[in-house]
């Protein structure tokens, strides 16, 4: 990878919001907790959470992975208190499109992801950066089958 190419992938942008991860105190006993790995880095995203309703209340998120894992994971994180899983798949959605098919910036809450869009030529980073959305994504999905089986 040119040393261009390097500087333009991780900006000073992607570094700050690296640096500056939300949501990282642990929920005292949370209703589901959802592991993923990217099998290519080993970069780990560990989602928690707590629903009502169908909407997240409480969220935390450990995040042990590169600049760009961990810059989607802070833009993602700021944005979960109040999210469905609906809204949580769609954005997901829009990014796997942003980074692979040069989709659009996924909606609001989730627009800070643009930050990602030189990510796209990088396509060994893509399943990092996806990690805190596919988390979030399975941890709903969860949520939803217990609550659909408790009826």
């Amino acid at each position: 990878m040119p040393d261009n190419d390097l500087i333009k992938l991780y900006s000073g942008r992607i570094l700050a919001l690296a640096a500056d991860m939300p949501a990282t105190a642990p929920l005292d006993s949370p209703q589901v907790t959802v592991r993923k790995r990217s099998p290519l880095c080993g970069s780990t995203v560990t989602v928690s959470l707590d629903a009502e309703d169908g909407r997240i209340v409480h969220y935390a998120q450990d995040v042990k992975a590169c600049a760009l894992g961990q810059a989607s994971a802070a833009v993602s994180g700021a944005a979960m208190i109040g999210r469905d899983l609906d809204e949580v798949r769609r954005a997901r959605d829009q990014l796997r499109a942003m980074l692979k098919a040069d989709g659009p910036v996924p909606d609001a809450p989730f627009d800070g992801l643009e930050v990602l869009t030189p990510a796209r030529d990088f396509k060994n980073r893509h399943a990092s950066i996806l990690l805190a959305l596919d988390a979030t994504v399975e941890a709903l999905e969860q949520v939803t089958a217990t609550e659909l089986t408790d009826r």
